[in-house]
């Protein structure tokens, strides 16, 4: 990058951090100073992604789902360097199918890790935040959310529902100095991966730009938002994906 932003002395907290866009932007956060706690319920992978981070990087593994479990990593963050000051909900699965072929534990289990382990974080955080003064709250969207998707109304109904959390919650925290916004990516990650060559190929020819970014190409986003430089910048939608959204 060739904007630098520092955020040293300050704690960020990123669920869904053991790969993909989770991993990229806490590494991004990392490099620029900061204390990093990343989550993951995949205990081996966050352990296998983050064994070299040194004293910089806190690893709690945990469901986003289990509220409880949620409560004590946010009070271990705050043990270990406070805060925390920037929290990043990026935690998510998919179970495609059709809505008439779909189960009832298909469509809760996406709901629950999308918005339900949005609601358990944010709520944990703001407190916290309020405490301090400020706070910068981030929620992962997706173009899915704003237009639905074949397949994934799961999944559209837990971006669509980040995107009314995100505004709610923004206009409940602004005069505590808290930010909340929504970042919608278009990343290659393993989500993406899994998608059919076929379908693979008609989705890249949709983004002007031409291809997918990879994971690191989000981190400014994220990071630009979580600085003070974006004091003034909260309820919004940033898409992040190529201009698939125009």
């Amino acid at each position: 990058m060739s904007i630098n932003f520092d955020f040293s002395g300050r704690s960020v907290l990123i669920t869904g951090a053991a790969q993909g866009i989770g991993y990229a932007i806490a590494s991004s956060f990392v490099e620029a100073g900061a204390d990093v706690a990343v989550v993951d319920r995949d205990e081996d992978r966050l352990n296998e992604a983050w064994n070299h981070a040194g004293d910089k990087v806190l690893r709690l593994a945990l469901d986003v789902v289990d509220e409880e479990a949620v409560d004590a990593a946010v009070a271990s963050v705050e043990a270990w360097r406070g805060g925390p000051d920037v929290v990043i909900n990026n935690a998510g699965i998919t179970r495609d199918v059709v809505v008439w072929k779909m189960t009832a534990d298909q469509w809760r289990a996406v709901l629950d890790v999308h918005l339900t382990g949005t609601f358990h974080f944010t709520k944990a955080a703001i407190p916290r935040m309020r405490a301090k003064g400020a706070g910068r709250i981030i929620n992962v969207t997706s173009y899915t959310g704003m237009h639905g998707m074949v397949g994934q109304a799961n999944y559209a109904a837990a971006k669509a529902g980040i995107i009314g959390f995100t505004k709610a919650t923004a206009k409940e925290v602004a005069h505590f100095g808290i930010t909340v916004n929504a970042v919608s990516p278009n990343a290659s990650t393993a989500m993406v991966a899994a998608i059919p060559a076929d379908k693979l190929k008609a989705l890249t020819e949709q983004v002007p730009i031409g291809r997918f970014a990879e994971p690191s190409e989000m981190s400014s986003a994220f990071q630009f938002l979580s600085s003070d430089e974006a004091a003034y910048i909260t309820g919004v939608v940033l898409p992040v994906d190529g201009g698939v959204a125009m």
